[in-house]
């Protein structure tokens, strides 16, 4: 094992020194972008789905629409939308001239195919994001017509950036070679692509917004271990790169640039209420009385996040206020929970199945719940997240990136279907009706936040989630590279530079 990460390591370092040869800004005129990041797994948005991943592949795909600083949409592909009058239909309006990578064009038929792919595709992660679009019909070449199931006011959040990076539907024609090799009419093209050793991008001359892209090149790096990735970036190797809340200090002290990216995350445990001990509501309760959020946000965040008790970070417009402290830190109350329930000390012995990712958080959970008495085992498995999505475990952890669209993440995270929702098909009662509203709700109207924020409260009362922490996305930067656009939870290309 240590003998593969030393080896995996020289070969990032050789593959970044000889980027500095071969694409180095001063060498040959190309602005050439580092960065060290764990490379994608799936190059197909409709099987990669909504994850962090999304970040990666906005280098090769362009989205339907985007958001700006404040978090609301703004065109992307779409120049413009409307709705009719009965908030049931919205046309996108295309920017004209569009094409993919490949030379086919992206006009309103290729728009309908994706998003009928992300439907129907038998491995999709995305068609669970999609229902409320009842068919799309291309309208000419540039003018994509959406008819919803209900009334939706949330669809130019949503077909964003995770949900809708639009693919070459020529490429799609094999999905599996599609999510080998991106097809896309984003920003950059992949010019060279070694699975687990680097992928090679140029820039788009065909994009839309070709004119303030200002990188020639970006070579995407295997991160090598987080202890050499300052190193990396101080010796040049990289260029940007992610780093855990553990390394600030020393990136800083290196003379680095961290950059602290407003985001939509959120962390908790996942509960299965349809699972013993926790078809006893008390057990439940019992649980969230025993969290201590302060503990993982020191341990954690090293400070640099918050404690939250909801899907969301405490400024964010859809956190609900009145929810606040509902159920604050009082381990002797959950103590008192669990003897009411016929529970004494020990008796109550639970596995937590997670990712190795998320294991220290796990082991402040082991200690809080040990402390009211139930006994965590923790069992870390490279798959946990089949047995996650199909309900099968009875305690997990999960974290969320967030989506553009709040109604979207509290659906994710509550709804009946939610993929976060370990107890599926379970839900709050009121929570339906509410959300209901929070959609039929103009993103304009002075109702919208006052609605969005009751679907939240609704939503709380869930007796499957337990919410723990919030932090920022950590990047780190070589100070040549330009400042990142500060859009929650997005990188975005545009703008950005690399000074010789």
């Amino acid at each position: 094992m240590r003998l593969t990460r030393l080896a995996a390591a020289l070969t990032a370092a050789v593959l970044g020194l000889s980027g500095c040869v071969g694409g180095d800004t001063a060498a040959t005129g190309e602005a050439t972008l580092r960065w060290a990041v764990t490379l994608p797994a799936h190059w197909d948005p409709v099987v990669s789905g909504s994850g962090a991943q999304f970040r990666i592949l906005s280098l090769a795909y362009a989205s339907l629409t985007e958001i700006d600083e404040q978090g609301k949409a703004a065109p992307g592909l779409a120049e413009s939308w409307d709705y009719n009058g009965t908030g049931d239909k919205v046309t996108f309006h295309l920017r004209p001239g569009l094409t993919f990578s490949d030379g086919t064009p992206l006009d309103a038929a290729a728009v309908k195919a994706y998003l009928e792919r992300a439907k129907t595709q038998q491995n999709s992660a995305l068609f669970g994001d999609l229902t409320s679009i009842k068919s799309v019909t291309a309208q000419g070449d540039r003018d994509v017509v959406i008819a919803l199931t209900q009334v939706d006011y949330q669809i130019p959040l949503l077909l964003g950036q995770r949900v809708a990076q639009i693919t070459s539907p020529t490429a799609a024609r094999d999905p599996a070679a599609l999510d080998k090799s991106p097809v896309g009419a984003g920003p950059f093209v992949v010019s060279e692509l070694v699975p687990g050793s680097h992928v090679y991008l140029k820039k788009n001359p065909k994009y839309w917004d070709a004119a303030n892209i200002h990188l020639d090149r970006v070579e995407l790096l295997p991160a090598p271990e987080a202890a050499t990735i300052v190193s990396g970036l101080k010796t040049g190797v990289y260029d940007f790169a992610n780093i855990n809340a553990n390394q600030v200090k020393e990136a800083e002290g290196a003379g680095l640039d961290v950059v602290f990216q407003p985001g939509f995350n959120a962390s908790n445990i996942s509960i299965n209420v349809n699972k013993a001990p926790f078809t006893n509501p008390l057990v439940v309760d019992a649980v969230r009385y025993a969290v201590n959020r302060q503990e993982f946000v020191d341990k954690l965040t090293f400070g640099y996040g918050e404690p939250t008790d909801q899907p969301f970070p405490t400024k964010y417009l859809a956190y609900d206020k009145e929810s606040a402290q509902r159920y604050p830190y009082d381990p002797a109350r959950a103590k008192q929970l669990l003897a009411e329930a016929g529970y004494p000390p020990g008796q109550i012995k639970l596995d937590l199945v997670i990712a190795q990712t998320f294991a220290t958080a796990a082991e402040v959970v082991q200690s809080q719940l040990a402390a009211v008495g139930i006994t965590v085992t923790i069992r870390s498995d490279p798959n946990w997240e089949k047995p996650f999505f199909a309900k099968e475990l009875t305690l997990s952890l999960y974290g969320t990136t967030g989506r553009e669209s709040p109604v979207q993440t509290l659906t994710a995270h509550f709804g009946p279907n939610g993929p976060l929702n370990l107890s599926s098909p379970y839900q709050p009662e009121g929570f339906e009706e509410a959300i209901s509203l929070a959609r039929r709700t103009p993103l304009d109207s002075p109702d919208y936040e006052k609605n969005l924020q009751a679907a939240t409260r609704a939503g709380l009362h869930s007796r499957a989630l337990v919410f723990t922490y919030s932090q920022p996305n950590i990047f780190v930067k070589s100070p040549k590279l330009s400042d990142l656009l500060p859009i929650p939870g997005q990188i975005h290309w545009t703008g950005l530079r690399v000074s010789p």
